[in-house]
């Protein structure tokens, strides 16, 4: 079994709020986490949360440029659960769907991908256009996991909060990882009919 280490990607989407999140929910999972931002991803964060670049460094256990191409996270002989791009914007998935690997993002998504891990990208943008569909596509065939973001409204949630978490817990369970804030769907009963 990989050991329990987990890649977390931040780039400039709007969202990053789901990045963050998921830092802080995989604190208390045992899971050694890596984290990489995109410069916009910074911007992102600054712009959406006012959270200074030292609070968000040290959620993670370990932080790495995103022109370290020789980090741990660039080599497959760095063993790991997989990686997760949280938001992740069309300019990063198209990066993954052409292989481009050009930054510490996409080469660790890259190798997550060569080395069949799970790969989770949760895509940000509304709409999309086709080349964004296409990209996503290319993503899904070489076996990434396209997941958007897409709050759901089963469990009732109260605030902007529950629903992130939840989008977070579904993501992380991709990984195995139980975490609060996942809800199940119960099912629905049939109403009681007369015939």
């Amino acid at each position: 079994m990989n050991p329990r280490r987990l890649i977390v990607a931040i780039t400039g989407a709007s969202g990053a709020v789901y990045g963050v999140r998921l830092l802080e929910l995989l604190r208390g999972c045992c899971v050694e986490t890596h984290l990489v931002v995109s410069p916009a991803g910074w911007l992102t964060i600054e712009q959406e949360l006012e959270r200074p670049r030292r609070e968000i460094e040290s959620l993670a256990d370990v932080n790495h440029g995103i022109r370290e191409i020789g980090a741990t996270i660039a080599s497959g002989s760095f063993d790991t659960m997989g990686m997760i791009v949280a938001p992740c914007s069309m300019k990063t998935l198209a990066g993954v769907a052409l292989g481009l690997a050009d930054n510490l993002v996409t080469r660790a998504a890259d190798v997550t991908l060569k080395e069949r891990r799970r790969l989770v990208l949760m895509v940000r943008e509304a709409p999309f256009n086709l080349a964004h569909l296409r990209n996503m596509t290319a993503a899904t065939e070489m076996g990434a996991v396209v997941f958007p973001p897409l709050p759901a409204f089963y469990h009732r949630p109260a605030s902007i909060a529950e629903m992130v978490d939840h989008s977070c817990a579904r993501a992380l369970a991709l990984f195995g990882l139980d975490v609060d804030g996942r809800a199940e769907w119960p099912g629905m009963r049939a109403p009681n009919r007369e015939t």
